[in-house]
């Protein structure tokens, strides 16, 4: 036995080579992980196929036990040539692979879980296609062995493979069997349509896709487990850094356009649908629009990037951070210094000779003794005038009461709004304080003052979704020891919730007096961004004599005795706006731009 899997090694090695050779000379990828047992290919991450890539390493992993089991001993280049197509054609990297999963998911409404499983079969077929008929391999034969092997037969798996009829001109049921509707025949011929329309376009494609399989995945939904030993894609991209897929990009809003209104596909030049009448659109999206938080996740856990979602959280908010923060640092070199002469110090041999002072050395004996008597004049550099400006801490303060949005779920501008500003700051050299909070007892903090965008983030991007109860001893503590020895900036991102935070604490201390004590010990000020009215002060006047006006009179209050600065926005999406302009006035000149204080 133990011969038998070294001879079928020994072969599946052999034919590496060959199958590089399938897609172009230049092909190149390091060798394959052949493992002899299903349990040494589950130690590589490979599980329920007989194949699998790795987009992080560019690895093929074959299960040489199941391959036995399938009956596939004899097609090592057709497997092994399918396997690099992943990596050179379809899905290519991890950022298409994802780019992919969005498009697919646009066509499977309500079973966008299916997501994954309808990319693979589509990817296969588009690499199958070009392998059977530009380079001659045997891959209808795999899909015969398959069969054989007792794949079982269902709608989706029929249409599959009566696609692959139509792709290579197979008689109707070479593949698919004897259940070959009508309606599949004419689906399948719609896809095969498609795959060759979409060859060089494939990602386009991809979307059209998925609304052509929707009903079948819709039917046979309790039934896909029978694919799986195709899904060689599952887990591709785990291990990857994910690209910046949180925004939806051009070619989107079409993604899910059905073959049979795609001219393309059709050959159909006319833009009207039937009877005359215009086609239906499919949801318009701009290109540029955000993904939610919650879709984004569902795209990087469908590529097989295992992540929490607190996790996927932190990545999305700083991805969607990124074109809001102050430039990177430019280090400022200092001016050069004046040199100026300093006093003589001993010369010794080895040391060049043009560096004696011999005025000096004969002063000292008039028979100079090399190391003894003769001395050098010593040169000393002014030191430079220019500094690099210190950068203002951040003391960051984001709410997270039963208002709020959850970040791990929709998008919640004042988690956006505290990743660009903390970012800023931590770009430009300062350190940041974040603390989450919402009732008592709900609090998150750093660990102090950091200098680790991680650990702010992972603060920021939590979620309690609780009461409304500042944490006055937070503000107290951080400043009880007097002033700090770096100046630091309090900012509050809240709503008209923020007055708690002058309410009394649990040592029963004002928090008014509190505030104030926080101010004068941070030194460079404070600033609260708070979704209230704009007209939050004429409020305050004309509701003066209401039991409502309480919030409003403290907020004036604040502003005009303690000068914090009260900025309101009306919409929480004006947080975005107000955090890039924060972080410039903040900390563009510590980044070497044109800020100001």
């Amino acid at each position: 036995m133990a011969s038998g899997t070294q001879q079928l090694t020994a072969r599946w090695h052999a034919a590496w080579p060959q199958a590089l050779a399938a897609w172009s000379r230049y092909t190149y990828l390091h060798d394959p992980r052949l493992c002899a047992s299903t349990l040494a290919a589950a130690k590589e991450g490979l599980r329920d196929s007989f194949a699998m890539i790795r987009l992080a390493d560019q690895s093929v992993v074959i299960d040489l036990e199941a391959v036995r089991k399938y009956g596939l001993d004899d097609y090592a280049v057709e497997i092994l040539a399918h396997e690099i197509g992943h990596h050179v054609l379809a899905p290519g990297n991890a950022t298409d692979h994802m780019r992919m999963l969005a498009r697919i998911r646009r066509g499977l409404p309500s079973l966008e879980e299916q997501a994954p499983l309808v990319a693979n079969l589509y990817t296969d077929l588009c690499i199958n296609d070009r392998l059977q008929r530009q380079s001659g391999l045997r891959m209808a034969d795999i899909y015969r062995a398959l069969a054989r092997a007792g794949t079982p037969r269902n709608p989706m798996w029929t249409f599959y493979m009566r696609l692959y009829e139509h792709l290579w001109q197979l008689g109707r049921g070479t593949l698919a069997g004897d259940s070959v509707t009508e309606a599949i025949d004419a689906d399948a011929w719609l896809g095969a349509r498609l795959v060759r329309a979409y060859a060089d376009d494939w990602m386009t494609g991809a979307g059209r896709f998925a609304a052509l399989v929707l009903p079948y995945i819709a039917d046979d939904a309790g039934r896909l487990a029978a694919l799986r030993a195709l899904h060689d894609t599952e887990t591709a991209a785990a291990g990857c850094a994910p690209g910046a897929v949180h925004e939806v990009e051009d070619g989107e809003a079409d993604a899910a356009l059905h073959p049979a209104h795609d001219p393309r596909v059709t050959g159909d030049d006319g833009e009207d649908g039937e009877d005359g009448e215009p086609a239906e659109a499919p949801p318009a999206h701009v290109a540029g629009q955000a993904r939610e938080p919650f879709e984004y996740g569902a795209i990087l856990k469908g590529a097989g990037i295992a992540l929490t979602d607190h996790e996927i959280a932190m990545r999305y908010y700083r991805e969607r951070a990124q074109p809001y923060l102050i430039p990177f640092p430019r280090r400022r070199a200092p001016k050069a210094g004046e040199p100026r002469i300093a006093a003589v110090e001993p010369w010794d041999i080895g040391e060049p000779l043009d560096r004696i002072d011999w005025l000096h050395s004969l002063m000292l004996s008039p028979r100079p003794i090399p190391g003894v008597t003769t001395v050098q004049r010593g040169i000393e550099t002014d030191a430079g005038t220019e500094e690099t400006p210190m950068p203002v801490d951040l003391d960051l303060y984001v709410d997270s009461s039963g208002s709020m949005p959850d970040p791990q779920v929709t998008t919640s501008y004042l988690a956006l709004a505290g990743a660009i500003v903390a970012l800023s700051a931590l770009r430009a050299g300062a350190s940041v304080q974040a603390t989450l909070w919402s009732g008592t007892d709900q609090v998150t903090v750093t660990n102090g003052f950091v200098r680790d965008a991680d650990a702010v983030l992972r603060v920021i991007t939590g979620c309690f979704g609780g009461a409304t109860a500042f944490p006055i001893h937070r503000l107290r503590d951080t400043y009880a020891a007097g002033p700090r020895r770096r100046p630091t900036h309090i900012l509050m991102i809240s709503d008209a919730g923020i007055d708690t935070m002058f309410a009394d604490d649990e040592r029963g201390n004002r928090g008014w007096d509190v505030a104030a004590t926080a101010l004068r010990h941070a030194r460079a000020g404070g600033t609260m961004a708070l979704n209230i009215p704009e007209d939050w002060p004429a409020l305050a006047s004309a509701l003066a004599q209401s039991r409502y006006a309480d919030p409003w009179k403290t907020l004036v209050r604040a502003r005009d005795e303690q000068r914090w600065d009260v900025h309101a926005v009306a919409d929480m999406a004006q947080l975005v706006a107000f955090a890039a302009a924060f972080s410039r006035r903040r900390w563009a000149d510590a980044a070497g731009g044109r800020g100001s204080r």
